[in-house]
């Protein structure tokens, strides 16, 4: 048995319906396409979800109220303030939030907030700090480290 030998099941193909040729084929004249309009013309349609110039439903939708953003940045947050019950010139990483239970759960990268007042120095890893945040880290005396930038 060859390629060229395969044919289908008897039974299981038909044959294609042959449009506009006379009325006794049951397709003739308009051929079921109606009388007249874009839908009835030859070739192609229109793409799949035109409106008739419209602004289309699947572009409508993102714009409206409670879409989530897709690909969403989640961080591990933590303001500047909590960091004040850590020891003097100690490092700051997210590992080391979550053994002084400063931090219960990894949530994702480590993003440092601003709220609150910070009087300690720390040398602190993140991978985001908000400006506030890294003002007051180094108004205290310490290091902000990115990871963001140093990665690159």
């Amino acid at each position: 048995m060859r390629i060229h030998d395969i044919t289908p099941k008897p039974g299981s193909t038909k044959r294609r319906r042959r449009i506009g040729r006379g009325i006794s084929a049951g397709q003739g004249a308009s051929g079921g396409f109606g009388m007249r309009g874009q839908k009835s013309r030859s070739g192609t349609g229109t793409k799949a979800g035109f409106e008739g110039g419209q602004m289309p439903l699947y572009r409508r939708v993102p714009k409206l109220k409670h879409f989530p953003l897709v690909n969403q940045k989640c961080y591990t947050i933590i303001n500047v303030g909590k960091l004040n019950s850590l020891p003097s010139n100690s490092a700051v990483t997210l590992e080391s939030l979550m053994k002084a239970g400063l931090i219960t759960t990894n949530d994702g990268p480590l993003k440092i907030l601003g709220d609150g007042e910070l009087t300690v120095t720390l040398t602190v890893t993140a991978a985001a700090f908000t400006k506030s945040a890294k003002a007051k880290i180094e108004s205290a005396g310490g290091k902000c480290q990115d990871l963001s930038t140093a990665s690159e």
